[in-house]
């Protein structure tokens, strides 16, 4: 599947305003020199409490304090995409952490239709119980539990019903779906993901939303996964915590 020239068009926006940026810094039809050349976008924010470099659909961005911004005039966009590279600049700094995410971006999927009669609890509860389930590496990846809309697939009737699976999204900017999936180990490989990633996604989509899917770049089952249900590949981001 491709994504919508009109949808590329509202995932920059949204990255625009979520960096900080004017509206139509990264727009494909803005008059900004940056958005006509290619230029990197630039903005400084001494408080900010890490660097963060983006590279979306051939628009590249980096937010940072003054010191960070200078020791990366000198680099190009392929290096600073290398969680490696921000680490070595913010060494002084106290850099740590977070990683190299990819973008995933759908405004459109294909329906995924259960073989049976689905129980989906759109409950905080059940959501925060089958984080309880998962190793925190995912839990932390993931954050079902600051997203605000949840689709959690429920196995066994009531009261002894447990959530096997949950889809969830949080909105950013008003106009796009920033999706999450969560499964625990032992319930991988059955096609729950897929099922609780698909009802998330349409229920984002019939909202009005653009999708999202932000992963580790090393996470082959959530790449897999994105890939599985038709979302396209956008970019990365790429940041390091401050001291």
């Amino acid at each position: 599947m491709e994504l919508d020239a009109g949808s590329a068009e509202i995932v920059l926006l949204a990255w625009a305003r979520h960096l900080g940026f004017d509206d139509e810094a990264f727009s494909f039809v803005s008059g900004s020199p940056a958005a006509r050349t290619g230029e990197r976008l630039v903005r400084e924010d001494e408080d900010a409490e890490s660097i963060t470099f983006v590279r979306l659909f051939g628009r590249s961005a980096l937010v940072a304090p003054a010191w960070a911004v200078a020791a990366a005039v000198e680099l190009s966009d392929d290096q600073l995409s290398e969680h490696s590279a921000l680490l070595r600049i913010s060494r002084e700094h106290g850099g740590h952490g977070l990683g190299t995410s990819a973008l995933l971006f759908a405004d459109d999927l294909p329906l995924f239709r259960p073989g049976g009669e689905v129980t989906v609890s759109h409950g905080h509860p059940e959501a925060i119980e089958l984080e309880g389930r998962c190793p925190p590496d995912d839990v932390n990846e993931v954050h079902l539990s600051r997203m605000d809309h949840h689709f959690t697939v429920m196995d066994g009737n009531e009261p002894d019903r447990k959530p096997v699976a949950c889809g969830a999204y949080a909105e950013w900017q008003g106009i796009l779906a920033d999706m999450g999936v969560l499964v625990p180990p032992d319930l991988r490989r059955q096609g729950l993901g897929t099922l609780a990633a698909s009802i998330a996604a349409h229920e984002a989509l019939a909202s009005g939303l653009t999708l999202q899917w932000r992963t580790a770049l090393d996470n082959r089952g959530s790449m897999a996964l994105a890939r599985k249900l038709g979302f396209v590949d956008g970019g990365i981001q790429t940041s390091v915590l401050l001291r």
